[in-house]
């Protein structure tokens, strides 16, 4: 019988040691579950095949919103000048993450940020993460009723929203509940990874769509700045350059996918897939302003007039809202789920226990309160202009941190130099990322209370909104 009774215990202590195992791994990664499933083929990736998988992760609404943000930084000129100065960062803080991640082989953004700096750290993460994808999303249903409004202008006619059934608060409505929130109860999001290819097939035509529409409509354009009104002016565009190239969140699984993970490998996947951003983002922003000038609007689909080119972008950019919202809901609610189980501390049979009531009053929520700030936001700019600047604590301060935490740790173990050229990069990132978090998210607030910059009303509103 003794013998029985200690042969219970050890069984019981392995059962305890492997659930408190499987527990710290479920919090580290649930927040970003999702991504992890989307990304991660059996075999691992190829770095070309990477490629594509972090310019889908780049490129989104933070392209309509461009020519909007070089209009108000002062031109082409100055825009494009501080996009090049921010990508140096940009990559940089990139190769930061992949040299943290390797340092306890880390899966996940927020498994780098528990690794090096702690529960508390990993927890504000959560949170960030949860408030950037809820301000995405309202992005996404923006931009849903921006296209419908455009659609019905064409079929309709210049009187269309006096129609209950056509107004925009009834498209967004209407068509969110029957397209996007069935999508956003899925446990699990692998069908919508199919998807991703045709988004970024979407966006290239957007592209070419205002590059053909310079050279071939008869659209006079207001006024084309080449300088800023004032020096503060340059700053408008850094929250939507970094909105538009956060990708930082889903780099590091990305990374941790690679079939021969090191930097060196994953640094020749960044070159090729930020060069095709830069591109796609400074062609349609810079065309896109020269059509328009000032009068070029916070999304630069609606400045157009909606014949059939620009109502096969529309549906483009719509059929990418909608697959990719509940990818974006799925990646927040992770978070907050895993914020949740983890400040009430909840043991692992209850955490699998109450998972799908949770999960459908989470999504219920998240759905029905990003919709209805949707409802009542005038535009994209307003939100991508605050979401920029919580975006460069996933470019710059979080990298600046974990960084340091990798220097204080290695001193003893590497050479002087190195030690202080990691030590003076983490203070730079660092630096950058609170001034931009700071003083970019004052003048956004200062801009929007103002009706001034990015969040001005349209100059090219529908005749009848």
């Amino acid at each position: 019988m003794s013998t029985r009774k200690r042969t219970l215990s050890l069984r019981s202590i392995e059962f305890e040691s492997t659930m408190n195992d499987i527990t710290e791994t479920t919090r580290l990664l649930s927040s970003h579950e999702s991504q992890i499933d989307i990304i991660s083929p059996p075999t691992g990736t190829t770095w070309y095949a990477s490629i594509f998988l972090v310019v889908n992760a780049a490129l989104g609404a933070g392209l309509l919103a461009l020519p909007a943000a070089f209009s108000a930084a002062g031109g082409i000129t100055t825009a494009i000048s501080v996009q090049a100065v921010l990508m140096v960062f940009i990559v940089s803080s990139l190769l930061v993450l992949a040299y943290c991640s390797d340092v306890h082989q880390s899966a996940t953004y927020q498994d780098v940020i528990y690794s090096l700096l702690g529960r508390t750290a990993q927890t504000i993460c959560s949170v960030c993460i949860v408030l950037y994808c809820f301000g995405t999303c309202i992005t996404f249903f923006i931009v849903v009723g921006d296209q419908w409004d455009r659609f019905f202008f064409f079929v309709h006619g210049d009187d269309f929203c006096h129609y209950w059934y056509f107004n925009r608060v009834f498209t967004m409505i209407a068509t969110s509940i029957f397209l996007i929130l069935p999508l956003c109860y899925a446990k699990r999001i692998d069908f919508l990874k199919y998807a991703s290819f045709l988004g970024v097939i979407g966006i290239i035509y957007i592209v070419i769509l205002v590059i053909v529409k310079y050279f071939t409509s008869d659209i006079t354009p207001g006024t084309i700045k080449e300088k800023p009104d004032n020096f503060a002016d340059i700053f408008i565009v850094v929250p939507v350059i970094c909105f538009g190239y956060q990708c930082h969140v889903s780099a590091v699984p990305i990374y941790s996918c690679l079939k021969n993970r090191s930097v060196i490998e994953f640094s020749k996947t960044l070159v090729f897939a930020l060069i095709i951003c830069a591109l796609a983002y400074s062609v349609t922003a810079s065309f896109g302003y020269l059509t328009f000038g000032d009068n070029v609007d916070s999304d630069i689909l609606v400045s157009y007039y909606p014949d059939a080119a620009v109502l096969v972008a529309i549906a483009m950019m719509a059929g990418k809202t909608y697959t990719t919202f509940p990818i974006l809901a799925f990646c927040g609610r992770s978070a907050l789920d895993s914020v949740w189980c983890s400040m009430l501390k909840l043991p692992p049979d209850e955490i699998a226990m109450h998972e799908k009531r949770r999960r459908i009053v989470q999504t219920t929520i998240w759905f029905l309160s990003s919709l209805a700030l949707a409802v009542f936001i005038p535009n994209i700019g307003v939100v991508i202009s605050l979401l920029g600047s919580l975006a460069a604590l996933f470019i710059f301060l979080f990298p600046g941190l974990c960084l340091l935490q990798v220097a204080f740790a290695q001193e003893s173990s590497i050479k002087r130099w190195k030690y202080w050229v990691l030590v003076i990069t983490a203070v730079i990132f660092i630096v950058l990322g609170t001034f931009i978090l700071g003083v970019v998210s004052v003048q956004s607030i200062m801009n929007d209370v103002n009706n001034d910059g990015t969040s001005k009303p349209s100059k090219s509103q529908l005749p009848c909104t």
